[in-house]
């Protein structure tokens, strides 16, 4: 899979990113920008969720020990960022 942008993120993730901290934050960045290379690295567990086929959800990991994750669909070859939280947070409502 591979992904070549990320677009039309959702208001709940721009609420969801200003709400982290400065330190999570940039590993959040850091996480995105490795979601954009071919092939996204294995850190990132990018995998889909079941249960969501329309539109499909998939989370990938913002932290090493899997504590925040970030939710997006993908569309084609684009990503929309939907949320971005603990990895409790996202499991419950990604």
């Amino acid at each position: 899979m591979s992904i070549t942008a990320l677009d039309r993120t959702r208001t709940s993730f721009v609420r969801s990113f200003s709400a982290l901290p400065d330190d999570i934050a940039a590993l959040a960045i850091e996480a995105l920008v490795g979601l954009l290379k071919t092939p996204p690295p294995t850190r990132l567990r990018l995998h889909k969720l079941s249960g969501y086929k329309n539109p499909k959800v998939f989370t990938i990991d913002v932290t090493s020990n899997h504590s925040h994750k970030i939710s997006l669909e993908i569309d084609g070859c684009v990503a929309i960022l939907r949320k971005v939280g603990t990895h409790k947070e996202i499991d419950r409502a990604p």
